[in-house]
């Protein structure tokens, strides 16, 4: 009986079964230009990763030959940093275009594992002070600990008619909600909230909102846009400014606040996966956020590596907080008297 040919392996048709782990690629046989050109990554960084998740990519497979860890590291780096399953990709590590995929998401739910190693608020009080300093020192707001926004992220239509996702542009996306530092890194990722979300009502859900009401620091905040509600904890900026003192406090808010947009910015242009240019992301909602959570641990990972945040150039079209010109009026009393505290305090 003849047996259709679209279900053979390409792998097993170029490679046959001679060998267990299918060292295709060979990291040394080529130049860190040719990785970076490629991969988007160093040699080093790259080495890391497999020293990182080499054991989990390891885990045993039913099929009679595995793909090794360095392989699957390579074929994942390729499509986030490119957007693209494109046969050159998998000719230049000597893999087919469905193990890409597989291995896109064995690195994916790795990474993902490893999503509370890599990416958190700072604990102990002497890291927190520096996290304070260092953003008081971009622009004089005093206490800030984290920067916070959303963005969203286009995928395709879930097959089920969902309109959760349809954000107010009608198209598909998912809605992420992010914290960083004065440097760019991460401190809190929740990717998964569907794109019909305002990004008032994502905070008002996430875990991050119960993490600062509930255990986190009471003598700092957060700096979030006027499309968020004024808390204790997260001050947002004046509506209309009319004293010098909050003007002063708005300029001051803006210039801390720019660079959450500017990490952004920097992501999209390393992981062009997510910038669009390639089309929408080609999974489920869930598979799509682990995606997007993978590419904000690969973030912090590269800048624990030296590689600077604002060095790529800003690429592609990521979409934006869609609430960003609305002005969102706060009922906490006490909310707005740390926020004129802070006024009376440091800008008058």
């Amino acid at each position: 009986m003849a047996v259709p040919i679209a279900v053979l392996d390409c792998d097993l048709l170029l490679y046959g079964r001679g060998h267990r782990t299918l060292d295709r690629f060979k990291l040394e046989d080529v130049t860190d230009e040719y990785l970076v050109s490629t991969y988007g990554f160093p040699r080093q960084f790259i080495c890391y990763l497999v020293d990182l998740l080499g054991a989990t990519l390891s885990r045993p497979t039913q099929r009679s030959r595995a793909i090794s860890p360095e392989t699957q590291i390579l074929a994942a780096l390729g499509f986030y940093t490119s957007g693209s399953f494109q046969t050159r990709m998998g000719d230049a590590i000597g893999i087919s275009q469905a193990s890409m995929s597989r291995c896109v998401a064995n690195v994916t739910e790795a990474l993902v594992e490893r999503a509370s190693q890599f990416i958190h608020f700072p604990k102990d009080e002497a890291t927190v002070q520096t996290l304070k300093d260092d953003f008081y020192g971009l622009a004089g707001m005093p206490g800030v600990l984290g920067v916070v926004d959303c963005t969203h992220v286009a995928i395709k239509a879930p097959n089920a008619e969902d309109l959760s996702y349809v954000n107010r542009k009608g198209l598909h996306s998912l809605n992420c909600l992010m914290v960083c530092d004065s440097r760019g890194v991460l401190l809190s990722a929740e990717t998964h909230w569907p794109g019909s979300l305002p990004d008032c009502a994502v905070l008002e859900q996430a875990t991050l909102t119960s993490q600062f009401e509930t255990e986190l620091h009471k003598d700092g905040w957060l700096l979030g846009d006027s499309s968020f509600l004024l808390r204790t904890w997260l001050m947002t900026p004046l509506h209309i400014p009319e004293t010098p003192a909050e003007y002063r406090y708005n300029m001051a808010h803006s210039a801390t606040h720019n660079i959450i947009e500017r990490t952004f910015r920097t992501i999209r242009s390393r992981f062009r996966c997510l910038d669009g240019s390639k089309g929408t992301l080609q999974y489920s909602p869930e598979k799509s956020s682990h995606i997007i959570l993978a590419c904000c641990v690969l973030h912090n990972i590269s800048l624990q590596h030296g590689l600077d945040v604002w060095s790529a150039p800003a690429t592609g079209h990521m979409e934006q907080s869609e609430e960003e010109y609305e002005q969102m009026e706060s009922v906490d009393s006490e909310a707005c008297r740390v926020r004129q505290e802070l006024l009376l305090t440091h800008f008058s």
